[in-house]
């Protein structure tokens, strides 16, 4: 269960990631382990997840935003992994959104408010 999240996660941030926006809906039904709620809160304050790509992923992805980057930021761009990566993170976050649907009947939404 944890596994198809983050592919989903993993999916959805290279979606986000070549600029088309993105919804990603979860019910507290589907919230089935507490880690699910790190890696959201990981996105939501960081803008990625650590370990989430592999790193012929992650190359892959720079490589990938390397022309997109040329292209919109002409001035600033510097052919750098770092410098690729962070455009990349910076593109999921603009347009990434995530929608927690929780019931306000008992206690999930209450304690997961709290912790998070």
């Amino acid at each position: 269960c944890l596994q198809y999240f983050l592919d989903d996660l993993r999916q959805q941030y290279q979606i986000a990631g070549m600029g088309k926006k993105v919804a990603f809906m979860i019910t507290d039904h589907e919230m089935k382990h507490e880690s699910f709620f790190e890696y959201i809160n990981n996105v939501l304050a960081a803008g990625e997840v650590p370990g989430l790509f592999s790193a012929e992923d992650r190359d892959q992805i720079c490589n990938e935003m390397r022309a997109l980057a040329k292209t919109e930021r002409v001035r600033e761009f510097t052919d750098t992994e770092d410098y690729l990566w962070k455009f990349f993170v910076n593109r999921v976050w603009d347009n990434l959104h995530f929608v927690l649907c929780f019931s306000p009947v008992g206690n999930t939404f209450r304690s997961c408010a709290r912790k998070f």
